[in-house]
């Protein structure tokens, strides 16, 4: 039972959870990108993750969604608050920790229930997704703050609790 390449999917993982806690907390969750709200793309990415993580054929939409809050094509009646995201994602970090942590490198190269996807491509597509939208919401922050959000990876995955560079 090699783990080898789940161990790292789960170092990459933390690493990218700390990012998204870093922009979570810098953000200007008012301020507008393409017409929305950066709560509504943050939303977005949150809810991508929670659906494409571990299978979308198989998921359940948290409790207080409603359609198209997700969409970032479609304006919101409601809107969400920082520590609404933060309950959320945090139950999503649970779900995924537990997910990656029952997997076997063999596991990788499977492909969940009812998908059409392997393991190992939802999960980097969601690395892909993921950092892509941090990295447009983090523009939004250095635009508005001048200052540079601290960003994690191999070299300083755990850089302190200082949020910005």
């Amino acid at each position: 039972m090699e783990k080898a390449l789940i161990n790292t999917i789960i170092e990459q993982t933390d690493i990218m959870f700390s990012n998204m806690t870093i922009t979570l907390y810098t953000c200007n969750l008012n301020a507008i990108i393409c017409e929305m709200p950066i709560w509504k793309h943050l939303y977005h990415t949150l809810h991508s993750l929670d659906q494409w993580f571990i299978n979308p054929e198989i998921y359940d939409e948290p409790a207080f969604h409603k359609e198209n809050l997700n969409s970032l094509d479609i304006k919101s009646d409601t809107s969400l608050t920082r520590e609404e995201l933060i309950k959320y994602f945090d139950g999503i970090k649970i779900k995924i920790n537990k997910y990656l942590n029952e997997l076997t490198d063999d596991m990788l190269y499977e492909k969940p229930e009812k998908c059409e996807y392997t393991r190992l491509a939802l999960v980097l597509g969601q690395y892909r997704h993921f950092m892509c939208h941090i990295g447009i919401i983090n523009s939004s922050t250095i635009s508005e703050t001048g200052k540079w959000p601290r960003v994690n990876g191999l070299l300083n995955k755990n850089a302190g609790n200082e949020y910005f560079e």
